[in-house]
């Protein structure tokens, strides 16, 4: 019954590598921009209100995210485990979240981080060819996360323990290391 957090840097290949493991173990992946694209789509009350906030250019606030990741935790498929992809992206997110696993009565059993170089990340992005993927655009995406992941690194690695994972070999060796990690 895996209970994973998986962070990472953008284009670190953390999508990917979550929808393996999920479909490894049979569990849910659970990503935030999923989510909140769902909600809206099916126009559900949280939906709504995200979509208010995406609609003027604004993040959404984290209570409302929260409140998505609560909706998916208490689901029948997460009742066998869970991978939260990219999320929490900050420590006030990783306080929420806490509280909710404790109302909740779950814990989370491993927090793996994907660890790829800013040049990597940089020259995957710009493969991708996006129109957003300028390297510009994707170095200062890279500088706002380290600002605000690096503190949650250090919150984990005191917190819960933090497992580091080289993102920077091949996606099949990656995969190998994350399984042997969740174990």
């Amino acid at each position: 019954m895996p209970r994973i957090i998986l962070l990472g840097p953008p284009g670190a290949g953390k999508g990917t590598q979550a929808a393996q493991l999920a479909e490894a173990y049979d569990i849910p992946k659970i990503s935030t921009g999923d989510l909140l694209r769902a909600a809206v789509k099916a126009q559900t009350p949280l939906g709504v209100e995200a979509k208010s906030y995406m609609d003027k250019g604004d993040l959404v606030p984290d209570t409302v995210v929260i409140g998505l990741i609560e909706e998916q935790l208490q689901s029948e498929a997460a009742h066998s485990g869970w991978i939260l992809d990219g999320f929490p992206r900050n420590v006030p997110q990783a306080g929420s979240l806490k509280t909710l696993l404790d109302k909740l009565g779950q814990s989370c059993d491993r927090v793996i981080l994907l660890d790829v170089p800013d040049d990597e990340i940089v020259q995957r992005m710009l493969q991708r060819g996006r129109a957003d993927d300028r390297e510009d655009v994707i170095r200062n995406r890279l500088v706002v996360y380290r600002q605000q992941t690096e503190p949650l690194i250090a919150h984990y690695q005191q917190e819960t323990g933090l497992e580091t994972i080289d993102g920077n070999q091949p996606p099949e060796k990656v995969f190998a290391q994350l399984k042997s990690a969740v174990g």
